[in-house]
């Protein structure tokens, strides 16, 4: 197959061969190409063949991409009774490497009667499968896929433990599909005190910044407005820190005018300290924080802030990160 390649195979050409194809790297990505057109005759073919090692090909490194193209292409009814072969199978296959893409795209294409089973496997293993690097990429994608009512189990896991998930490298990514997909009131309500609860501790976080990152973005004005007035009095140095300093530029960019002057007000000292910003200009993190503030600031106060700069500016170009500023500003004033 390999060595003729000017040949133009059809899928019934390999009629008989169709598991060792898809096991194979080049086998698998021919069929996984004509699967995408193939007549009622070769879907037949390949389904009959490929069903009595479903279960080996799904965790193949190269079989597994021919599993997830038949749940897409493979007719309503085969592709039901492909599923059927995933039930008893869910929890293991999730926390296998090629598994869990076999079910993620499951969750995504089948119907929901055979989602809802599916996921009922995971009933008292969730925690296990949000801390593995393979099992978390399924809850998230239960989390989009599955209509709400029905992975109850999963959001009721994650009460009183949402602040521990959210500073997880993957419990962090599974919060935030909590947040875009949960509609249900009294689930981001419980979801979203236990952010708001210790939105300092996880703004300083390196996963958890993402989460409240995640708030000031797709969240509502009010729970914006409550991240800010918690972090106001601590933004120079929050700002000089490298996954807070994040976080302050969203509040920045997606606060309101009067929660941005407070912010640029607290970055500015009274008039006669000049310190806050001085210092924030020099630094490797917060200089970026500065660069946010003239970028969304209105121009009263971009005025302030250049004049307040432009005393320091030679000063400024002895740091390498003073740099960044002076550019900036010199961009600024010439416009």
């Amino acid at each position: 197959f390999k060595s003729n390649k000017t040949k133009c195979f059809e899928l019934l050409e390999i009629a008989g061969h169709v598991v060792e194809f898809s096991a194979d790297q080049y086998g698998s990505r021919f069929i996984q190409q004509k699967l995408e057109t193939a007549t009622t005759e070769e879907k037949n073919m390949v389904y009959e063949e490929i069903m009595p090692q479903a279960l080996a090909l799904m965790t193949d490194v190269f079989g597994n991409y021919v599993i997830q193209k038949f749940f897409e292409h493979g007719l309503p009814a085969q592709r039901r009774e492909l599923a059927d072969k995933l039930f008893g199978h869910v929890l293991t296959l999730s926390l296998q490497m090629y598994g869990c893409r076999v079910i993620q795209k499951a969750i995504e294409v089948v119907d929901t009667d055979q989602k809802i089973k599916m996921v009922q496997e995971l009933d008292g293993s969730v925690m296990r499968c949000v801390r593995d690097q393979n099992g978390n990429h399924v809850i998230q994608k239960c989390i989009e896929c599955v209509p709400e009512e029905h992975i109850q189990f999963i959001v009721t896991t994650f009460f009183d433990q949402v602040v521990t998930l959210s500073t997880h490298p993957y419990g962090c990514r599974v919060i935030q599909r909590i947040l875009e997909h949960c509609k249900n009131p009294k689930t981001q309500n419980k979801v979203m005190d236990e952010i708001l609860g210790s939105v300092s501790m996880l703004a300083q976080d390196q996963y958890g910044n993402y989460v409240v990152q995640h708030v000031l973005e797709h969240g509502k004005p009010h729970e914006r407005s409550i991240i800010i007035k918690e972090l106001a009095g601590k933004i120079v140095h929050m700002s000089q820190q490298k996954f807070a300093s994040n976080v302050v530029e969203k509040c920045l960019t997606f606060g309101g005018p009067a929660e941005r002057l407070l912010l640029v007000n607290e970055m500015l000292g009274s008039t006669d300290e000049n310190e806050p910003l001085q210092a924030m200009m020099k630094d490797q993190f917060a200089n970026y924080v500065v660069q946010k503030v003239l970028e969304t600031c209105d121009d009263q106060q971009r005025e302030l802030i250049l004049s307040r700069i432009k005393v320091h500016l030679n000063a400024l170009k002895k740091y390498t990160y003073g740099k960044h500023i002076v550019a900036r500003v010199e961009k600024l004033v010439a416009a």
